[in-house]
């Protein structure tokens, strides 16, 4: 018999196939297994490890915390009955026969596909052992087992990863070059940056926390060569990790401003340097200088896993995501997309914005497992609450951080004005009002203010009449708008 028809015959059909076993992935499965539970479910996941979001807390409407809990693909489908988890790569999708066939030379049928694939590093340099880029748990690992020796090393990047590398690797020193002329831009302002850097800089770190217990249970991958795009990391990922060198015993941090990586020097190239350490790679910076380093993370952004094949004729964005109507539908009927792979091509409300955060992956998973249901039944429905507000809860430098709506004032202009309160080493609070009306808000440390927050983005009352009062800590302001 011909091999090629022989993987024909080991064809498995079910009516919905999901592709990703990260937070959207599951998340989608675990709401297709609620909403529909007598229909056949199939995940794909490239990964032993799955994402699953749990402990969730809800803070308000539409903001909520909780956890990623890391578990061995094997648990999921043993917690729902219609579920099954097949642990391979996808090769090819036929989004017209709509067939997803897998390296193992199975042919999966499905009615409805969702793609949940996540995105991938975007490196400053491909195919360079001592650049790593640090996107899930296996990449982490290496990192981490890499980080042993290291004594000095560069990261690049200014978002939410980049910032919480910088302050939980412990023993060795560190470069981080961000292109910004503060840290942490992709989520705060210069102020709450300033008050960020006290922790940096300080030299207690944070061993007393280390001892404290964690809520999460861990699952660990033992093969981490085999995976190249895993599951993204969820909030407090560093805590399964030992990401620590053994050079130095207080945090060493220096942070170039305002300049980029323009060229990487091997050791050979920088013979003529009059030093006397020789490093493995040396970075070349746009502001002149030349730094020598053991391992450099680049931490720089991602590029959505878009290009599987058989998705050629699916609509992408300027980002390569694969672009999604309101009911997260790409252009290609019933092949939908969630998570960090697609790009949200809809009229979006004034106070909602796509970033590629495990926060917005969890609610486009949940959603997308609706939408796909609806269609199954041929049901109407109606957009999801949670795409009127931006929201997100995350912790830097141990502070819990809450985002909500145009936080920094994106898409306003010059046209607005802030607010702020702060108490060093306690909290920061940055409100932004346009015509009186609330448009965004940074929430640092444990203000208890999220709730009232939420509320007066999305109501948008007129608060011009209380003026500073509103963040007066001597005044109870919430008992305003109960």
């Amino acid at each position: 018999m011909n091999k090629s028809k022989k993987y024909m015959e080991k064809k498995i059909e079910s009516t919905f196939v999901i592709v990703g076993g990260g937070i959207a992935g599951v998340s989608c499965a675990e709401g297709l297994s609620f909403l529909a539970p007598e229909e056949n479910i199939i995940l794909i996941t490239a990964s032993p490890l799955i994402k699953a979001v749990t402990n969730i807390i809800p803070l308000g409407k539409t903001l909520m915390h909780f956890d990623v809990e890391e578990k061995s693909a094997t648990t999921l489908d043993k917690k729902y009955k219609m579920l099954q988890v097949i642990h391979d790569t996808v090769i090819k999708i036929d989004t017209i026969g709509k067939l997803v066939e897998i390296s193992n030379g199975e042919i999966i049928s499905f009615k409805i596909l969702c793609l949940c694939t996540g995105a991938k590093p975007k490196l400053i340099a491909e195919n360079n052992d001592l650049i790593v880029g640090i996107r899930d748990t296996e990449s982490v690992l290496q990192f981490s087992q890499k980080l042993k020796n290291a004594k000095r090393i560069i990261i690049v990047g200014n978002g939410g990863i980049a910032t919480e590398i910088v302050y939980e690797i412990k023993g060795v020193e560190i470069i981080w070059v961000i292109k910004d002329k503060h840290i942490s831009a992709t989520f705060v302002d210069p102020g709450a940056a300033e008050f960020f850097l006290n922790k940096i800089y300080s030299k207690s770190d944070t061993s007393d926390n280390k001892n404290m217990p964690s809520k999460r249970m861990r699952y660990v991958v033992s093969d981490t060569t085999s995976v190249k795009n895993g599951a993204a990391l969820g909030p407090d990922w560093h805590n399964s990790f030992d990401i620590s060198g053994t050079c130095f015993t207080s945090k060493n941090v220096h942070v170039e401003y305002e300049c980029e990586i323009s060229k990487l020097l091997t050791s050979d190239e920088q013979k003529h340097l009059n030093s006397t350490e020789k490093w493995p790679i040396y970075a070349q910076l746009t502001n002149g200088k030349i730094i020598g380093c053991d391992l450099i993370i680049s931490a720089t952004g991602v590029i959505p896993n878009s290009d599987i094949c058989g998705l050629e004729n699916l609509k992408k964005g300027e980002d390569t995501g694969l672009l999604v109507d309101w009911k997260l539908e790409t252009s290609e009927k019933n092949i939908y997309a969630a998570g960090d792979v697609c790009t949200a091509d809809w009229s979006k409300a004034k106070h909602w914005f796509q970033m590629r955060l495990w926060t917005q992956a969890h609610q486009m998973g949940r959603y997308a497992a609706k939408s796909m249901v609806s269609n199954l039944r041929n049901e109407e429905f109606l957009q999801d609450f949670c795409f009127e507000l931006f929201t997100h809860v995350t912790k830097f430098f141990t502070y819990k951080v809450i985002l909500l709506g145009l936080y920094n004032g994106q898409t306003l202009g010059k046209n607005y004005e802030i607010l702020l309160r702060t108490t060093k080493d306690q909290e920061y609070v940055k409100i932004i009002l346009q015509d009186g009306k609330m448009q965004g808000a940074v929430l640092i440390g444990e203000t208890d203010l999220e709730e009232m927050c939420e509320n007066l983005i999305l109501n948008q009352l007129d608060l011009s009449m209380y003026g500073e009062d509103l963040l007066n800590p001597n005044i109870d302001i919430e008992d305003y708008f109960d």
